[in-house]
């Protein structure tokens, strides 16, 4: 009976020896990835960042300074003529257009430009764009 327990577990090793060499030896990493073809020639240096301009006409936002003269205008001509001039556009572009036409003084009044740009764009529904200063 002896021989038949130690028959097994040497049988059972054996085995597990060769399973275990199976799976281990079935191991192969991932090849690297292909080395991509660069050009030989260097492309010309990207031109410098132009300034933001405005792709509205900056003197019909003429219509905004009757907005800043009422702080409660919430409704009406002036807000609806003003806003509708920056409606379709993303809140950088507006702020853009805004700020153009308060430093030209398109407006036809001396303004605080931070304040006067946010007030403007707050009342259009618009939002300052992060980091977004007037200069």
């Amino acid at each position: 009976m002896a021989s038949n327990t130690v028959a097994s577990a040497a049988l059972l090793l054996t085995l597990n020896l060769l399973f275990f060499t199976l799976v281990s030896s079935t191991y192969v990493p991932c090849p690297p990835p292909p080395k991509s073809h660069k050009p030989t020639h260097k492309s010309p240096p990207s031109a410098p960042k132009q300034p933001a301009t405005c792709p509205k006409d900056t003197l019909k936002l003429g219509v905004c300074a009757d907005l800043l003269g009422s702080v409660h205008v919430v409704v009406g001509p002036s807000r609806t003529k003003c806003c509708s001039l920056i409606s379709g556009l993303a809140d950088l572009d507006a702020a853009v257009c805004l700020c153009t036409a308060i430093k030209a003084n398109v407006l036809g009044i001396n303004l605080n430009v931070p304040v006067s740009l946010s007030l403007l764009l707050n009342s259009c529904e618009k939002q300052m764009p992060a980091g977004y200063k007037c200069a």
